[in-house]
């Protein structure tokens, strides 16, 4: 029986789910798709299973997905298999939009989703035919770098078996918590905004699951106490679509609590954000982005602060949660901007909030733009993570817009706000205040280095400073 290993590498950095991880979803649905085609299966998501070099070197290949943040580690482990004489595959977003970059580390790269193009080139790869015959594929050949026409992205996502989380096998530590569930329903998202690399990974057309096919999946849930996640990147793009699936889960009469992502302006259909409630939305994760609208504009978000203040009011009225996301460092940012943002948030009573800093991410528009214009300062992409300010704004220093970010969070989850989250009895803003307050100290510590360069690269005339912070990735410890 062939064996393959798929790993998914851990983050580098603190972020606001560090202690609440859920793997990602693409990494379990391969190894779920090769073990039902007769292959053996050990899957290393590291943030629940540690890496085990003994059982890594008996695969045949080894498949190692990519995001831009995990990149530097799922090289340094690559390296370390290569050494082993085991072919190495990546996958994912980062090398989907750097296949040279990932070709300098692995023997393989599969660009675009893989559900169908992975079987293909292990069929392939196996019986020695000719590769360039896989789509999508990236290899050497021959000293060269060969790129093949892009994969057709899979619109029939029903085609695809459920996730086997099974394949986790998580470490003792893990195996008595409740873990949050992932479940995709949608591929695609019919915006486009600047920063985000979404389109470019799975394109503008919104496809997604058929209901019936949804609903065989969550039943195997319907038991479960604690969360799922739906992972869609906009839960309601298809508003027709979303109401139907709705409907189907309320008549199921499913117990569980969701959370998901959402645009603004399903808010603008009050009875789908009732029916999201009936069926057991618990909390939403909305992109605000800004309440600077030359922000918005700039973003291409196509939403105005009008759109934001009906959300609020609307997902409020159905007592839903609101995770707000917003993003920092955008050309019409100022200081003035990050006061009002963080303001708008407090006064909203949004149970929780990211302030995220912009990041030019490979496969964004906004990559392209500072990368032409020479504006980006750190190439470490361990610091792509939205947490690190890592291209020059255009007013502001790098350690400004780090500072905006770090004070945000501060004011956001003051002192002050925990005791009024305490008198209005709100108790799950109350434990993420005192969670994101550790949290934010935690950072700051890990983060000493790296807060002094940037201090040190202020603007000063007639000069430019590069500082190189980094620290050796050692494979024998954890991130």
């Amino acid at each position: 029986m062939p064996k393959i290993a798929l790993i998914e590498p851990q983050s580098p950095n603190l972020h606001i789910f560090s202690k609440f991880p859920s793997p990602r979803l693409g990494t379990v649905l391969l190894g779920t798709i090769m073990k039902k085609r007769g292959w053996e299966v050990e899957l290393f998501v590291e943030d629940f299973r540690a890496l085990d070099f003994a059982v890594i070197g008996s695969a045949d290949i080894v498949g190692v997905s990519t995001i831009t943040s995990t990149a530097p580690r799922a090289y340094a482990i690559a390296d370390r298999i290569r050494g082993m004489g085991i072919p190495v595959l990546f996958g994912g977003p980062h090398v989907t939009f750097l296949p040279e970059e990932g070709l300098e580390h692995g023997d393989f790269v599969l660009r675009g989703e893989a559900e169908e193009t992975l079987p293909a080139f292990l069929d392939a790869w196996r019986s020695g035919a000719d590769l360039s015959a896989v789509p999508g594929l990236s290899f050497h050949r021959d000293g060269e770098d060969v790129h093949n026409p892009k994969a057709v992205p899979p619109h029939d996502l029903d085609a695809f078996p459920f996730a086997d989380f099974e394949l986790l096998k998580p470490d003792q530590r893990w195996r008595k918590k409740k873990m949050v569930l992932p479940v995709q329903t949608s591929r695609g998202c019919p915006f486009d905004c600047s920063f985000c690399s979404v389109t470019g990974m799975f394109g503008k057309s919104y496809r997604f699951r058929s209901t019936e096919h949804i609903i065989e999946e969550l039943r195997f849930y319907k038991d479960r106490k604690g969360f799922l996640f739906f992972y869609d990147d906009n839960f309601a793009a298809h508003k027709p679509r979303t109401r139907e699936l709705l409907e189907a889960m309320i008549r199921e009469g499913f117990k569980f609590r969701w959370t998901t992502q959402v645009r603004a302006d399903v808010a603008r259909d009050p009875e789908l954000v009732r029916l999201m409630k009936k069926a057991g939305c618990h909390t939403v994760c909305i992109g605000f982005e800004s309440v600077n609208p030359k922000s918005l504009q700039e973003s291409h978000k196509a939403q105005s602060v009008a759109d934001l203040d009906r959300a609020v009011r609307v997902f409020c009225r159905n007592r839903i949660h609101i995770h707000g996301m917003f993003v920092f460092g955008f050309d019409q940012d100022d200081r003035g901007t990050f006061r009002e943002t963080v303001k708008w948030a407090r006064k909203s009573r949004l149970t929780s909030s990211q302030f995220l800093i912009l990041t030019p991410l490979p496969g964004s528009e906004f990559f392209n733009k500072v990368t032409e214009e020479e504006r980006i300062t750190f190439k470490d992409w361990s610091l792509y993570d939205a947490h690190h300010a890592v291209f020059r704004p255009r007013r502001l220093s790098l350690a400004d817009l780090q500072k905006a970010q770090i004070t945000g969070h501060k004011r956001f989850y003051s002192f002050r706000e925990q005791i009024r989250n305490l008198f209005e009895g709100r108790w799950l803003a109350l434990a993420i205040n005192q969670y994101a307050r550790a949290l934010n100290r935690t950072w700051r510590k890990k983060n000493r280095t790296f807060l002094k360069a940037l201090e040190l690269l202020r603007p000063r005339r007639g000069s430019r400073v590069w500082v190189d912070y980094r620290e050796e990735i050692r494979l024998d410890d954890r991130p």
